[in-house]
């Protein structure tokens, strides 16, 4: 299994978890995502974009990366141009890191979006900033994660949903189903081993790892 890291331009906090899941990933970083290769400890093989939130120092800094250019007006995002950059590669497993925060709210969506349309194509993807990770959720899905209790996490629905199952949780669910808009499934707490199971509709699970502040 090939894995690669898509470094986007939202925040990233470098930690532990974050330095794990990231061993062993080849790089491509979209544009200003570059800015995330040196506190992460990383190098990128390839850097792809219009380059329109770079300074010429920055590209000068990291003249021995490999470019592909594109022009500003394209009808894909740098991230979407990394990501197919990764897949021509032979990836069949991404992180896209930095996809969240930011300024740009609507990249965060595309990026989630993106997320669960990789999976529907069979390509394992999850997002971390460092802080937040997320996971798709398909229609069939039956999955385990290794959050430690007390972990906050939501699972926004993309769609309605049926038949969602959600075990080890404060809130349990027993196979409910959830109308496209409600808020039934935010701001719950990992309270065990945290498995979901989904007959039909897309999701994003949107867990926080960091450990909860006291107080």
């Amino acid at each position: 299994m090939s894995r690669f890291a898509i470094l986007l331009g939202g925040d990233v906090v470098r930690t532990p978890r974050l330095d794990a899941i990231l061993a062993g990933t080849r790089v491509i970083a979209a544009d200003s995502g570059m800015r995330h290769a040196a506190p992460l400890g990383i190098a990128p093989e390839l850097w792809v974009g219009d380059f329109d939130s770079v300074s010429q120092s920055e590209i000068a800094r990291h003249g021995a990366v490999a470019r592909e250019v594109f022009p500003p007006d394209k009808d894909q995002t740098d991230g979407e141009l990394a990501i197919d950059a990764a897949l021509a590669r032979g990836a069949s497993g991404l992180v896209l890191v930095g996809a969240f925060g930011g300024p740009r709210a609507d990249h965060a969506f595309l990026h989630m979006s993106v997320a669960i349309r990789l999976a529907e194509r069979g390509v394992a993807t999850m997002l971390s900033s460092g802080v937040e990770e997320g996971h798709p959720l398909l229609a069939g899905t039956e999955a385990g994660y290794d959050y430690a209790p007390g972990t906050l996490f939501s699972i926004l629905a993309f769609s309605a949903l049926s038949g969602l199952s959600v075990k080890g949780a404060k809130w349990p669910l027993d196979n409910v189903e959830i109308a496209f808009g409600s808020s039934l499934t935010l701001s719950n707490e990992v309270a065990g081993p945290l498995h979901l199971s989904l007959e039909t509709g897309r999701a994003v699970l949107l867990a926080h790892p960091q450990p909860k502040k006291a107080g």
